[in-house]
Order: structure tokens, then C-alpha cells, then sequence
């Protein structure tokens, strides 16, 4: 089965809600139950490209491509998956943080569409480290301070990390910030941070008279989180619906996902990974 990988680059912050509340968190994000990593469900992937489809498209092709109550469509979608989360550093701007296992999922990922090998990388200096170890380039710094945790340079990024993630980064622009930004911590600090490093918004609703009605809080992903999601066509029409619904003709690389849409959020930059 033919496939394509869809980087999914956010432009705003994004909001897959899980619709309801854990802790002082009124609405977090959706998280995988076993890792706590944030994602988007596939059937919100899905969803949104419907309807962008049935508003860019009418032909009668939308049903087809993405199915009816009785029966398949012909383009399968995966959740969207986290792969590189912004940070905040306090001698950098930001880093694009990342972790051996979510490299590893990607590399098994992007096996399973294009058949290309897992490349092999060298995460040995992550091994151990007090305080705890990070790679990155662009700084002759010893340490590092990401939020409030300091971290010791270990070392440069492995040759070649650079050129597997930057296909999924579809602005030029970013692309060269990725060598000089991009870092690695363990499994166990990238956890942390996914779990506790989001940016979390404060709302409120005032009565006439300025009095707060309502306070609640919001946790949402940071412009510049890099998602990927797998598509896999059932034959090559669907391919050639993804390249019109976002790269060929009146298409445009753009895909708003999750909550908050009439307040501007939820949008990414799509691009793919040809095989």
C-alpha cells in the first residue's frame, strides 16, 4: 500500500482538547495514555481534512476518498504524532526538543510508507549525567538551562538527525534553524517536559458590572511543535486528492486542527515526505 508522511508544522498555538479536567488544568490537551506525549487523534486529522475537502471540492469525490457510515474510504490517517517540541532556553531563543524514542517512532513510521531503513544513531553520551545530559549544536556552553532545569552539553547532534527531520518542516526559513536548535535529552527528561513544560492559558468571563463568572485555565502546544501523521492510500486517486487539497491547482499547505478555531488557533503548515 502506497503512502506519504504529512509534516504537520504549527503556526499558532493548538488546542486537541480532551474535554475534560485533570488537576488545576480545566481543559488540557490530549495525551497518549502510555507515554503522556501530546497528540492529535486521528479521527480529528481525518475530520479536518474532511471538511476542508468538502469546501474546497465539489465533485463527488469526498465521500469516496474519506468514506461513508457503511463503508471505507480510500485514504487512511493516523493520529498526528509529536516529534520535535519548542522549549524555552534561557541563553537561546528557543530549542526543538526531542528524545531517542521519538526519533525511533518516526524512523519506524516512515519505514512502514516509503520502506527506506531506520538510520542508525548514536545516543550513548544520554547514557548518564548529573545534571542530566543534552546534545545540541550552536553553543560551546557547558550548561543549559530549559525552563527551570539545568542540563550539561554532552556533545554535538548525531550526523544525519538534521536531514531526517527537516523534510517535515515545510517553511525554508525554519529549516535552517533547525541545525542550530534542534537537542536531545533522555526519554525520561523529554517526559517532563511533555508532560509539564506546555504552555497553560488563563480565561475568564466578567458579569457587567467587571466581576469574574467564570476563571478556568487552558493548556495548549506552542507555535513551532512539529507533528507528523501517516497517510496510506488504497489506490493512487487519493494521492492525487492530498496533492490538490494542499500543494497542486487552488490548494494551499495549511490545516487547522483542534479547538479555538474562531480565536485563530489550531493551524499548521502541511508538507509531506515523498518516498
Amino acid at each position: 500500500m502506497q503512502g506519504t508522511i504529512l509534516g504537520l508544522l504549527a503556526e499558532t498555538h493548538i488546542h486537541p482538547g480532551t474535554g475534560q479536567s485533570e488537576g488545576a488544568v480545566d481543559l488540557p490537551v490530549a495525551r497518549e495514555k502510555t507515554t503522556d506525549y501530546p497528540f492529535v487523534p486521528g479521527s480529528g486529522v481525518k475530520g479536518a481534512m474532511r471538511d476542508l475537502a468538502e469546501r474546497q471540492f465539489n465533485d463527488g469525490t469526498v465521500e469516496r476518498i474519506y468514506g461513508r457510515p457503511d463503508g471505507a474510504g480510500e485514504l487512511l490517517l493516523s493520529d498526528a504524532k509529536l516529534l520535535l517540541l519548542p522549549v524555552r532556553c534561557l541563553s537561546r531563543c528557543y530549542l526543538w526538543l526531542t528524545c531517542p524514542h521519538l526519533i525511533e517512532r518516526f524512523q519506524r513510521d516512515r519505514q512502514r510508507v516509503t520502506q527506506q531503513a531506520p538510520e542508525k544513531f548514536d545516543f550513548g553520551a544520554l547514557a548518564t549525567g548529573d545534571p542530566p545530559p543534552i546534545l545540541c549544536a550552536g553553543t560551546t556552553e557547558e550548561k543549559l538551562f530549559l525552563e527551570e532545569r539545568l542540563f550539561t552539553r554532552k556533545g554535538d547532534l548525531p550526523n544525519g538527525l538534521v536531514e531526517l527531520v527537516s523534510p517535515l518542516v515545510g517553511h525554508e526559513e525554519a529549516k535552517t534553524r533547525l541545525p542550530e536548535q534542534l537537542a536531545v535529552v533522555t526519554n525520561d527528561d523529554f517526559a517532563w517536559f511533555a508532560r509539564y513544560a506546555l504552555p497553560v492559558h488563563a480565561h475568564n468571563v466578567l458579569d457587567e458590572n467587571k466581576t469574574s463568572k467564570n476563571l478556568w485555565y487552558e493548556e495548549t502546544l506552542a507555535p513551532d511543535t512539529l507533528f507528523y501523521s501517516v497517510a496510506l492510500f488504497r489506490n493512487g486517486s487519493a494521492e492525487q486528492h492530498i496533492e490538490g487539497l494542499f500543494f497542486t491547482g487552488n490548494g494551499r499547505p495549511y490545516l487547522q486542527l483542534g479547538g479555538n478555531e474562531t480565536v485563530g488557533q489550531g493551524w499548521f503548515h502541511v508538507t509531506r515526505v515523498r518516498s
